[in-house]
Order: C-alpha cells, then sequence, then structure tokens
C-alpha cells in the first residue's frame, strides 16, 4: 500500500500535474507511482481536481493521486481529502505548530479535527463507517520546508506525530537562502544537508521535485528518500522542443 511504502523510505518515483485538462493526468499515472495535483499555483478547484482523481485512479497502473493543498487550511485540506486523495502535500510549513496544524486537519478524531461527510472518498457515503476507521492510517500528510523559518525549525517539525514526509520546495528555499536556483550554491546544500538529517533522526523520509534529468541527477546524488520526476508543461515545452530541433534539422538538409 502506498502510505506504507511511503512512511518506509521507498524509493518511489512520482509525476507533477499543473494542467487541469484530466486526460494529462490519466496519461502520466501509468509512469509513476504517485501524481501530486497542485492547487497552489495552479488553476485547479475542486471540481477539477475531482476529475483528475478519477483519471489517475482510471488509468492503467499503481499510482495514486496526491494534492497540494492551497495552504495550511483546515477547508482546503479537508476538500481535497473528501475528493478521494490518497495523501495531501501542505506548502510553506514553518513550525512544528504549523505541522501538528495539519496534522489535526487531515485526521478524523481523535487524533484531529477532520469534519466526517459522506463525500467521494467515502463512496458517497456507502463506506462511510469503513473509511472513517481507516483513513488516519492510509491517508499521508506531506509538509514542504522551503523558507528560512521552515529551515530553522526542521528538526521539530520532521518529528510531529502525523507527519508522513518532509519536500524540499527547491525553488523556493533557494529564493528564501538568497541563491535562486544556484542548487550547487553551498547555502542550498548545507539547509539541503539539515533536512536529510532531521528526516533521518526522525525517521521521517524526504522528498524534492527536478525538472529535467540533470536536476534529479543532483538531487538523488544528494540523498533524497523519493522523487517527483519533473511537471507536465515542461515534459510538454521539451517534447516540443525536441522534435522541433529534429524537423528543422532535417528541412535543413
Amino acid at each position: 500500500m502506498f502510505h506504507e511504502r511511503l512512511r518506509a523510505g521507498d524509493p518511489l518515483v512520482g509525476g507533477w500535474v499543473s494542467l487541469s485538462d484530466p486526460a494529462v493526468a490519466e496519461v502520466a499515472a501509468p509512469e509513476f507511482d504517485f501524481l501530486m495535483l497542485d492547487t497552489e499555483h495552479a488553476p485547479n478547484g475542486t471540481e477539477t481536481i475531482a476529475n483528475q482523481v478519477r483519471a489517475v485512479e482510471a488509468a492503467p497502473g499503481e499510482a495514486v493521486p496526491l494534492a497540494r493543498a492551497l495552504d495550511n487550511d483546515v477547508g482546503a485540506i479537508k476538500r481535497l481529502l473528501d475528493l478521494g486523495v490518497a495523501g495531501v502535500m501542505v506548502p510553506m510549513v514553518e513550525s512544528a505548530a504549523e505541522a501538528r496544524e495539519a496534522a489535526r486537519a487531515a485526521n478524523y478524531p481523535p487524533e484531529g479535527d477532520r469534519g466526517v461527510a459522506a463525500a467521494r472518498a467515502s463512496d458517497y457515503g456507502r463506506d462511510l463507517d469503513g473509511y472513517f476507521e481507516t483513513a488516519n492510517e492510509r491517508t499521508v500528510l506531506l509538509v514542504q520546508i522551503e523558507t528560512e523559518a521552515g529551515l530553522e525549525n526542521v528538526e521539530e517539525i520532521a518529528a510531529v506525530d502525523g507527519v508522513d514526509a518532509l519536500f524540499v520546495g527547491p525553488a523556493d528555499l533557494s529564493a528564501n537562502l538568497g541563491c535562486f536556483r544556484q542548487f550547487d550554491d553551498e547555502r542550498f546544500a548545507e539547509a539541503v544537508d539539515r533536512i536529510l538529517a532531521a528526516g533521518a533522526a526522525a525517521d521521517t523520509p524526504v522528498g524534492t521535485l527536478g525538472g529535467t534529468p540533470e536536476a534529479l541527477e543532483r538531487f538523488g546524488s544528494m540523498g533524497f528518500d523519493y522523487l517527483i520526476a519533473g511537471v507536465d508543461f515542461l515534459h510538454l515545452q521539451r517534447g516540443n522542443r525536441e522534435v522541433r530541433d529534429a524537423a528543422d534539422d532535417q528541412l535543413e538538409d
């Protein structure tokens, strides 16, 4: 099961979906262990995510849908989980108190204060009792470390009960450290080392996103436990550029 694999630190590989058409998620799903459906920096509302979740579930393979919440908000987290995602990612977590808030929002009582409803996650109430009994164990919570404050408190954040994994947002973290996208910079490397050490000490896996094969090789060599391999629109850009270059080469011959 995905939640067991993530918590065990298995070398999982995910994909990132920002584009709204469910076909994008459907096409991507067979290649990955999970897809992260974005609502923070993408124009995706609840209805869009619901259709993307259906697309992932209908696609061949074992990929599960996860979703990134707009922010650390009880309502935002609750609505995503009610759609039936396997877990949520919360951005910009900067303290253990904020991590505990996210954990409580992602869990039913008594561990948390997630509201109960006969939504899609419980087959619209047909399996409400069964879903309620198993949801806390099966739902994963990933929190993003991407600011200096989050870095300073990462040891406490990683140890919060209910936090299943940390995720380094490389663009935001490097920007906040004053070395935007300079991933070879000593400040970024030292920050990653600290986050990885905090995760190891708390037995909490740490992952990140690489937009290119070169970035994935760089981050993989740093020791991350799981990786997200690129973003949908970057794959589209790269593929279009490659075939255009190939066509230009043929026409110039």
